[in-house]
């Protein structure tokens, strides 16, 4: 086994950096629009409760549809090509949704934006930069880049909409998405040869099994239902917080206030799940905290005071989950698995982004703001039955071993076996032609020398 040193190169901080920014301002110019859209569309012709929220969630669908085939294509022509492509729908969305004077206009430049959905080459262009010592940390970094986004987006959006209307932040979008191209070309490293890599891209062959496990279908299942919720609230919250008698043009800087004190808030919650291995607590207590807020919402806590008190909670829970389900998956995720899990995982999470703005408008158009909370909230409920049937997760690492030149093709096969013996390896997956083999391994109890032992002995036998 080779002892390369954990810490980023050059390249790989270039690379990171680079795409990291890339990641968020694409989302930052999705999610931008969430706590604006139902305030201002009756600046726009044929706008109903039911077409503002198909208009807030429509971007999930094409996002679920192409997010698999756009990754493909980028193993076949190149990532950068590819991304580059999924930029230029996104701004060809953002301006013809700036210039729309009618909601059918804004659900198609919404649907243009979703249409680039380069989540997938942005992954697999990262993990082609980067080793696999510091792999996981990158991974790491385009999640965190992704919550900031969103929480930069919850102030921004309605500062600019308040400013300079609806349409400056579409326009923004086409800014940000050309400052995407600049980064894509001028920032990120060269590209090097294509690989493919199970951590990030989606096997076909274990699709199926991936399909079956009922574990990792609770957590498709949770961030369906997470960002289900998230669409369909987004419907009324802007006009709760106008009731509560905050002015439209303060509602940013009441995001900016709730968001960062939700996070404070979910700090120690994310310590406790992690360090005393307290995931599925945790996570049902999320669920459950969502169920309440969105009670509270519907009307059963009134007051200005009250309904702030209910977005912190639902926003402490809602970041508790963000940060928790992925890291519940990629310790339930089998060896070398992990980027087909994924795959399914984001599919999911952008047709529950699609499905709950058609929810929320359709709930506010037949029956009122209070019934999209009250909907949600039953939603909540039957996610959480659901999810209480579920075994706690073990707490096991992917850990992606890098195996020497001199290494045989009959000697890596053989090495799997070996692999088992050590104490801490839970599983394994070796893939002689990538010359890599995947692990999940428990870091308390792994034996690093012996595992160091038996790379060392593979390749004395090869």
């Amino acid at each position: 086994m080779r002892k390369v040193s954990g810490l980023l190169l050059p390249a790989e901080r270039r690379a990171i950096s680079g795409l990291a920014g890339l990641y968020a301002t694409r989302m930052l110019g999705l999610f931008m629009v969430l706590p604006v859209l139902a305030l201002y569309a009756d600046e726009l012709v044929g706008a109903t409760p039911l077409l503002v929220g198909l208009a807030l969630g429509v971007y999930g669908l094409t996002q679920a549809v192409l997010q698999i085939p756009f990754g493909a294509l980028s193993d076949r022509l190149g990532r950068k090509p590819v991304i580059a492509f999924g930029l230029l729908l996104f701004l060809v969305g953002s301006v013809v949704a700036a210039n729309a004077d009618s909601i059918g206009g804004v659900i198609l430049g919404r649907c243009l934006q979703g249409s680039g959905a380069v989540a997938a080459a942005i992954m697999a262009l990262l993990a082609d930069q980067t080793r696999e010592q510091v792999r996981t940390a990158a991974m790491a970094t385009i999640g965190l880049s992704i919550g900031v986004a969103f929480a930069v987006a919850m102030v921004l959006g309605p500062w600019l909409a308040a400013a300079f209307g609806l349409s400056s932040v579409f326009w923004f979008t086409a800014l940000l998405a050309g400052l995407g191209l600049i980064v894509l070309w001028r920032l990120v490293p060269p590209a090097p040869r294509r690989l493919r890599h199970r951590d990030v891209g989606i096997d076909r062959a274990q699709l199926g099994s991936t399909l079956g496990r009922s574990d990792l279908l609770r957590l498709d299942l949770s961030i369906f239902a997470l960002h289900l919720v998230l669409m369909a609230i987004f419907v009324a919250v802007p006009f709760r917080l106008v009731e509560a008698g905050i002015a439209v043009e303060r509602h940013g800087l009441t995001y900016l206030g709730v968001m960062l004190l939700a996070f404070i808030g979910m700090i120690p919650l994310v310590i406790l799940a992690e360090k005393r291995r307290q995931m599925k607590a945790m996570c049902l207590a999320a669920i459950g905290a969502i169920a309440l807020s969105l009670g509270g919402m519907a009307g059963l806590g009134g007051g200005l005071w009250g309904l702030l008190a209910w977005l912190w909670l639902f926003f402490v829970a809602f970041n508790l989950l963000e940060a928790t389900l992925p890291s519940m998956l990629s310790k339930l995720a089998p060896a070398g698995a992990k980027g087909t899990a994924m795959g399914v995982y984001s599919t999911s999470q952008f047709l529950g982004a699609f499905l709950g703005g058609v929810l929320g408008g359709f709930l506010a158009q037949q029956w009122g703001l209070s019934a999209v909370f009250v909907g949600a909230g039953l939603l909540a409920l039957g996610w959480l039955a659901a999810m209480a049937g579920m075994s706690p997760p073990p707490h096991l690492a992917s850990e992606v071993v890098a195996l020497d030149e001199e290494h045989q093709g009959t000697a890596l096969e053989s090495l799997a076996a070996r692999f088992a013996e050590v104490a801490g390896v839970e599983d394994v997956l070796v893939v002689p032609e990538e010359r890599l083999a995947y692990l999940k391994v428990d870091r308390q109890r792994l034996d690093e020398q012996a595992l160091a032992r038996v790379i060392d002995n593979g390749k004395e036998r090869a």
